[in-house]
């Protein structure tokens, strides 16, 4: 059925509202992204140190790294635990959605093996998505993922590391969207306990620079104090905690650049819809002349 010029002036004044929205969203997503882009510039350099130096102390306590709980593969791997990082809202295009999809492949890869599969889910997209399929997260964490902060990292990876100490978990991956550009967001799925079977020992994740080396080419000398063992203790805990900070902070910048990218292209999408309804306005009120002529010569020739 044909639409009036009315119906047709109502839904070109509608579209143009929905565009005003878009727009705004936009700007404010661009603001977002420059913050988040500043955040996680200024953290990569310091993940990147901290996994060096994990990786060093690994290599110089030797044997001693058998002692340390979070260091330790377990074998047979019969529990494993996935955090999946999304945002707390939509409208940021396939930037949830692909997250989601990963992470439940990677439950259905462990599942196929014969083990047991648990999930730890930030942010409202994620624990009301595995909600809705019937899978109460065992760790949920919501309302920070505009702008994270490190009590926030900490906070979820405590709940990681006493699960994995206590043996109710014998592997730990976390899946997030890594921040490429705001048009690009890589899905990354990494290992984060244990320590020995992350990237951290001998490649961490992002590409670490390799170590120093002196003039002669040979790598710079390290000396411990404490014992190198005791300082592996203590870097473990904190390269866990700043690699859920740097996951939380990369997903964040993913998430902005998403969601500007998805509202420029629903502000330019609904462009051309007002184009397409101006030209079928103009058709119709054409048609209205036209009609109207016809009438008035039918009439004269009437007479």
């Amino acid at each position: 059925m044909p639409q009036s010029q009315r119906d047709v002036r109502n839904r070109i004044a509608s579209v143009r509202n929905i565009q005003k929205i878009t727009r705004a969203m936009e700007m404010v997503a661009a603001a977002r992204l420059r913050r988040a882009e500043q955040r996680i510039t200024a953290l990569r350099p310091y993940a990147n140190a901290i996994a060096r130096m994990t990786r060093k102390a690994a290599q110089a306590s030797g044997a001693g790294t058998a002692t340390l709980p979070l260091l330790a593969e377990r074998d047979p791997c019969e529990r494993v635990a996935v955090l999946l990082v999304t945002g707390d809202r939509g409208l940021a295009g396939a930037f949830n959605s692909q997250v989601l999809r990963a992470g439940l492949r990677t439950a259905e890869e462990h599942r196929s093996l014969g083990r047991s599969v648990s999930f730890y889910a930030s942010g409202r997209r994620g624990v009301s998505s595995l909600a809705f399929r019937g899978t109460e997260p065992e760790g949920a964490y919501v309302g920070f993922s505009d702008r994270p902060s490190f009590s926030d990292a900490r906070r979820i990876a405590q709940d990681l590391i006493v699960a994995y100490s206590d043996r109710a978990v014998d592997l730990v991956e976390i899946v997030y969207n890594r921040y490429v550009s705001p048009l690009v967001q890589e899905v990354r799925r990494e290992v984060l306990l244990p320590v020995a079977a992350a990237a951290v020992l001998d490649q961490a994740p992002g590409g670490l620079r390799e170590e120093e080396h002196q003039q002669d080419g040979r790598p710079t000398p390290v000396d411990y104090e404490p014992d190198p063992a005791v300082i592996l203790a203590r870097l473990v805990p904190d390269y866990v905690e700043v690699s859920v900070f740097r996951s939380l902070l990369e997903s964040t910048a993913s998430e902005h650049g998403a969601r500007m990218t998805a509202m420029r292209n629903a502000s330019e999408n609904a462009g051309e819809l007002i184009g397409d309804l101006t030209l079928q306005m103009n058709r119709a009120r054409q048609a209205e002349i036209t009609q109207e002529i016809l009438e008035v010569v039918a009439g004269a020739e009437g007479l």
